[in-house]
């Protein structure tokens, strides 16, 4: 979205594709999971009003717009990329199966997961979680609008600090909005770690997959 209401930003869109292209050159495998919130959601559509089934699906077509969107950049830097839906468009993209997705991601093309886990009443960081299970990521890497987990929130708190490090726990306990609880306690279960990251600070993806102690490690 950049600096607007809503849509689509070609220069983030593009600034995001050069980010993964770094990264591809290094022989990491990616998978992408992407929300659709500068189009339309589905949560702040179902509170006016709306039925929640219906808004989340419309919010999951955001996705594969986003989707869409993102794929073009990344080919425009030279980056192999395939679209997987969890709902069938096959004009427009794959539909998602778990083995030709893992081997799309041997054959070091960039995946992104569209159209979240498929279902009404989850959300993309649930599928973010899902998604990382099944293609047996090492880590989920959260971009976001700020640069970590904080004791509050620091766009309205200004005396939030920022946690290094915290436990699945702490964040369940503490109600913390680092990702919701579904998809905290999925990674919890199966001991995947989260970095949460300032995905608008060009460079940051490679310097969280090189390890750098930048965001907050959820473990």
């Amino acid at each position: 979205m950049g600096e607007r209401q809503f849509g689509i930003d070609p220069e983030v869109a593009t600034r995001i594709a050069q980010d993964v292209a770094d990264i591809q050159g290094l022989g990491v495998e990616t998978a992408i999971v992407i929300g659709g919130g500068n189009i339309f959601r589905g949560l702040a559509a179902s509170a006016k009003g709306m039925d929640r089934a219906t808004a989340d699906y419309m919010g999951m077509l955001a996705t594969v717009v986003n989707a869409l969107a993102l794929q073009d950049a990344l080919e425009q830097n030279g980056v192999l990329t395939r679209v997987v839906t969890a709902i069938e468009m096959r004009a427009v993209a794959e539909p998602f199966i778990r083995r030709r997705a893992i081997r799309h991601l041997e054959k070091k093309r960039v995946v992104i997961f569209a159209a979240g886990t498929g279902n009404p009443y989850f959300t993309t960081d649930t599928a973010a979680a899902l998604r990382a299970m099944e293609i047996k990521a090492e880590v989920i890497l959260k971009g976001t609008k700020v640069d970590g987990v904080y004791t509050a929130d620091p766009m309205l708190d200004p005396n939030a600090t920022k946690y290094p490090t915290i436990s699945y726990l702490q964040v369940l306990e503490r109600q913390l909005k680092v990702m919701d609880a579904t998809a905290i306690s999925l990674c919890m279960d199966n001991k995947l770690p989260i970095v949460v990251f300032n995905l608008r600070e060009p460079g940051n993806v490679r310097r969280v997959v090189m390890g750098d102690p930048i965001g907050t490690t959820v473990s």
